[in-house]
């Protein structure tokens, strides 16, 4: 055999092995996870506990609304972004992206000075009007819309972005208004990456933790979510570790089968108008 053929294989082998070292690394953990949910034996009994429901429940209604709200907030600004040149654009961008590479509990200290009972907005609106935002079901809404929204923002903008511009000025000529253009020729054209975005920014509001402890606290049934329950089953609270376990459980199959659909999606090409 002659030795760039030994080169050659001696190269594949190492990449193989470097492949398999660094997926045990990301699987390992997740089936340790599902051992001891097996192990444990009632981690499907504890799912049926009140605290584990509350959480559960907070968790999924919580998270929609913030998904709703990235919508409604976030889809003019992806769309502005997307096709419009204008000062001070770059440092737009920036800023919808900041939450992304922040660490949570900077974005939850963030909320609170701006927020909270003695912050920025917060102190003036509990003044006039006595409504404190923090440490309530609010605050959890604003914490996982902070965190998340840009998770929807950057993916619409990038769908908007590889959408012909040449389309909207056909419509334009036709009669078509700015907004009919958007629903009837923008937003089919750009569906694959919306509900990709949509589905990125649900997956992040379910799984947020560090905004939402120092925003809102931890009060079961009020702003305990999912991941804030594990952490108080790690100090110690009556569904202990068996409890955590449940509860990263669902937190795992939740993010698995979010993942799954927007691999499928981003897979799929923009539907013809």
């Amino acid at each position: 055999m002659n030795r760039p053929a030994v080169i050659e294989r001696g190269a594949m082998t190492t990449v193989i092995a470097l492949t398999l070292v660094f997926g045990l690394f990301f699987v390992l953990p997740f089936a340790g996870l599902v051992e001891r949910a097996i192990e444990d034996g009632n981690t499907f009994d504890l799912w049926r506990t009140e605290q584990v429901r509350d959480a559960l429940f907070l968790s999924f209604w919580t998270s929609t609304l913030s998904v709703a709200l990235a919508i409604l907030f976030g889809t003019p600004v992806a769309y502005v972004l997307a096709r419009s040149r204008f000062r001070g654009k770059a440092l737009i961008d920036a800023l919808v992206d900041l939450p992304i590479v922040l660490p949570p509990t900077v974005a939850g200290v963030a909320l609170l000075t701006a927020f909270g009972r003695r912050g920025l907005i917060g102190q003036p609106l509990d003044n006039w009007t006595g409504l404190t935002l923090g440490f309530s079901t609010t605050a959890v809404v604003m914490a996982q819309t902070l965190v998340s929204a840009p998770f929807y923002v950057r993916a619409a903008k990038g769908g908007i972005e590889a959408i012909d511009p040449q389309l909207e000025r056909v419509a334009y000529t036709l009669g078509a208004s700015r907004v009919r253009t958007f629903f009837r020729v923008v937003a089919p054209q750009a569906r694959p990456s919306l509900i990709a975005g949509i589905i990125l920014s649900w997956s992040r509001a379910m799984g947020e933790l560090g905004a939402t402890l120092i925003f809102a606290g931890n009060l079961q049934g009020k702003t305990q979510t999912m991941p804030l329950a594990i952490i108080q089953a790690f100090e110690g609270s009556s569904l202990g570790l068996s409890g955590a376990v449940a509860l990263s459980l669902i937190l795992l199959i939740v993010a698995l089968v979010a993942l799954v659909i927007f691999r499928a999606l981003a897979g799929r090409a923009a539907p013809p108008i």
